[in-house]
């Protein structure tokens, strides 16, 4: 890590992770797509991929606007995520419950990534790098916008479980 001495280092740093984390992400997201079994689920995750790609691109962005580069940082948090987003898809079982679980590690990979573009954000404003911090709110919004996107898919699977597991229910009694 570099050495952080005033605002503009640590908001370097934060890209640097912001950064990272999009990367991994771009590699982590086909595998949750492949594992999914309900459809609007397969497609939010591979709609948010294309989002992904472009906020590494606007992060490419905002580190040439800080006149650095974006790489050189790991992020472990990430790395941790898709870990355990891993160990989800792993497991077998009733599909609607996979599915369930793939939502839930995917939620927490949004909630990770709106609070490092919250934290950044501030950074940029504090230092008054409005362009930097027109591009980080947009890919702000998209992870808010993926994170409910999870939320109401979930809610509906859900809501669909009791008639699922009926179904099931007579079917295997025939």
């Amino acid at each position: 890590m570099s050495e952080l001495t005033t605002i503009k280092d640590l908001l370097e740093e934060e890209i640097k992770d912001l950064y990272s984390a999009e990367k991994q992400l771009t590699k982590a997201l086909p595998k949750l797509a492949k594992g999914a079994n309900n459809r609007e689920l397969v497609q939010a995750i591979e709609d948010h991929l294309v989002e992904t790609e472009g906020q590494a691109k606007r992060l490419e962005g905002a580190a040439k606007a800080l006149g650095m580069t974006p790489s050189g940082k790991k992020c472990a948090g990430m790395e941790g995520l898709i870990e355990e987003g891993s160990e989800v898809l792993g497991q077998h079982g009733q599909e609607m419950v996979q599915d369930l679980a793939i939502i839930g590690a995917a939620a927490r990979v949004e909630h990770y990534e709106i609070a490092a573009y919250m934290t950044a954000i501030a950074l940029a404003e504090q230092i008054e790098q409005s362009d930097v911090v027109k591009a980080l709110n947009e890919s702000l919004a998209e992870e808010q916008a993926a994170e409910k996107k999870l939320r109401s898919i979930a809610k509906t699977t859900i809501k669909s479980a009791p008639a699922e597991q009926e179904k099931k229910k007579r079917a295997s009694a025939k």
